[in-house]
Parts: structure tokens; C-alpha cells; sequence
């Protein structure tokens, strides 16, 4: 029962070139950057993350995204990186924009064993009635564009049909954790981190605070230890603002 791996390092270190990622956070709010600064060292490529966003140039997936690792991303939004921009209008990065409710949606699915499910999000779009660009040739034109979605009218109104999301590995990032595996988040690092959780085959924590199983209040527990395979310690974790305003 005791998950804890004694380094990020060694938490990573059997993740694959190919492997698919979900990785936590809300823009850098609650992102496992130690998880992903020890994936940067141990090298694989052709990663496919599927994340809030992906980062920042300097910060989070953005340095995977900067060092050539990942192959394709899925995600809702991606404006505060300029290699981002650079690497998918060349055609070297796949790119799957997704509403956020409904990438939300898809990951908790996954999570809960939902294959498919209906959302009116994105009918009468592109988002439903494909074409929207994946990948670029590097010469202005698609080299891979979205399929046609399935569609189906309930009461009246139209729903798109959206897939749930399971990937190789989770990576997120809590306020505290036990042993156990069981995680409290705070604040905005509880949007997307639970459900990125529930969606790995296998979930990879790090955490600010580290504490015996009974310490948690069961009622605070956002996930279960059950989802969780393994628990790092990360006590001084660098948080960074994406846009800092001053007066």
C-alpha cells in the first residue's frame, strides 16, 4: 500500500518513446512540473499529452514541446506559446483543439470506464462536421484534418458524439497526499488535475506534502488512492505566473 518512489526520476522512468500523457493542471496553476522536468531528463520522444495546455516556451509541456518530444497534443488552449505556434503552423506537431467543458468531459469519462458520450458542444461546427486542421504539410496546407463526428438528435436538439480519453500515464500535482496514494488539491489545481488522475493507466503524483495514511479527512479527498500508483514527494515545487500585472 505504501506508493511512495523516493524521486520524480524514478517515477518517469519507464514511461516510453510513444506513450500517451495526461498530464494536470490550469494554465501553470497545479501543473507537475518536477514530473515533467525529470521526463525531459530521461528522454522519450513521441509523447502524445493530452492537457489543459501545453504549457508556456519556458515552463511545463512547454519544455518537452521546446526539446522535439512531443509528437501530438490534444487539448483547449494554447496561446501563451510561441514554439507551439511555430512547430504546428510547420507541420512538425499534431494539434487536436477540444471545447474545455467537453475535453473535460472526455477525461472523466475515460476515467469512470464511459466509452462515448453525447454533448451539444460544437454542433454546427467544424468541432462536429470536421476539417478542422491536425496537421500542416509546412507549406500552408492540411495534411490532416478532424473527421466527421456522429451525431444524434435527443428531444428536439442535436448532440455531437464525444470519446472518453484513457492514456498510458497521468501526471498531476496535489497540495498533499499519503502513502496511500490518496490526493487533496487547492484551489484552480483541482480543475483539471482529478480528472487527469482517473484517466491514466497509470497515475504518477507529486506532492507539496506528504502525510501518514488517517491524516487526511476522507470528506477532503478529491482522489481516492485506488487511482493512484505513485506518490512523490516534491515539497519545494517552483510555481510561475503565466502573466504577472503590476502597478
Amino acid at each position: 500500500m505504501d506508493k511512495v518512489v523516493p524521486s520524480a526520476e524514478l517515477a518517469v522512468a519507464d514511461i516510453p518513446d510513444g506513450a500517451s500523457l495526461a498530464v494536470g493542471g490550469f494554465g501553470l496553476c497545479g501543473i507537475p512540473s518536477g514530473l515533467i522536468r525529470a521526463l525531459l531528463a530521461a528522454g522519450p520522444k513521441d509523447l502524445e499529452t493530452v492537457s489543459n495546455n501545453c504549457g508556456v516556451d519556458d515552463w511545463g509541456l512547454g519544455l518537452l514541446l521546446r526539446a522535439g518530444r512531443i509528437r501530438r497534443t490534444t487539448g483547449s488552449y494554447v496561446g501563451e506559446n510561441k514554439e507551439f505556434e511555430r512547430q504546428f503552423l510547420s507541420g512538425e506537431l499534431e494539434v487536436e483543439l477540444v471545447p474545455q467543458g467537453t475535453l473535460a468531459e472526455r477525461l472523466r469519462a475515460g476515467g469512470a470506464g464511459i466509452p462515448a458520450f453525447y454533448t451539444p458542444a460544437g454542433v454546427g461546427t467544424q468541432v462536429a462536421e470536421g476539417g478542422l486542421p491536425w496537421l500542416y504539410d509546412g507549406s500552408g496546407g492540411i495534411a490532416l484534418a478532424s473527421p466527421p463526428k456522429e451525431t444524434r438528435t435527443f428531444d428536439g436538439r442535436t448532440y455531437v458524439l464525444e470519446r472518453g480519453i484513457v492514456c498510458d500515464f497521468a501526471l498531476v500535482h496535489a497540495w498533499k497526499g499519503d502513502r496511500h496514494g490518496n490526493l487533496v488539491y487547492r484551489a484552480s489545481a483541482a480543475n483539471f488535475n482529478p480528472l487527469c488522475a482517473t484517466a491514466g493507466r497509470v497515475t504518477i503524483a507529486e506532492v507539496e506534502e506528504l502525510v501518514e495514511p488517517g491524516e487526511l479527512d476522507p470528506a477532503q479527498v478529491h482522489t481516492p488512492g485506488i487511482f493512484v500508483q505513485r506518490v512523490v514527494h516534491t515539497p519545494d515545487t517552483e510555481k510561475r505566473i503565466e502573466k504577472r500585472t503590476v502597478s
